[in-house]
């Protein structure tokens, strides 16, 4: 797990840095503000969710893989590809009814953290 989610995790850091320069530098000048936001949005939570996974996956080299870790990491990246990704496509194609389908990106991401926090306290119970 900790390979596979770790390189996940760094790929997707890399795809959101240029996302982001793609966004400062050439939607700058081609989207509205408005759509730009949601553009910039997008590659904030792709960030913050690569970076995440990429924790999760040492936290797992850590303290030992686990379903919960696992399911953990798989709602992250789900919620990364449909969270940021609708924005992405939202942004660029300005069809506004994609606005449904992100809270379901943030569900998945709201999953996968409890599934971390579970995991991390009954491995801390472990110990004990």
């Amino acid at each position: 797990m900790f390979q596979k989610y770790f390189t996940i995790g760094a790929i997707g850091a890399a795809l959101a840095v240029a996302l982001g320069a793609f966004g400062a530098h050439t939607l700058k000048e081609i989207l509205p503000a408005d759509l730009l936001a949601i553009f910039e949005t997008g590659v904030r939570y792709h960030m913050y969710h690569s970076l995440g996974l990429m924790l999760v996956a040492l936290l797992a080299d850590r303290l030992g893989e686990s379903k919960l870790l696992l399911s953990g990491a798989r709602l992250l990246l789900a919620g990364m590809v449909i969270f940021s990704g609708s924005l992405y496509i939202l942004a660029l194609s300005d069809i506004r009814v994609l606005g449904a389908v992100t809270p379901i990106g943030g569900v998945a991401f709201l999953a996968g953290w409890v599934c971390v926090i579970v995991a991390t306290l009954k491995s801390r119970k472990k110990a004990v």
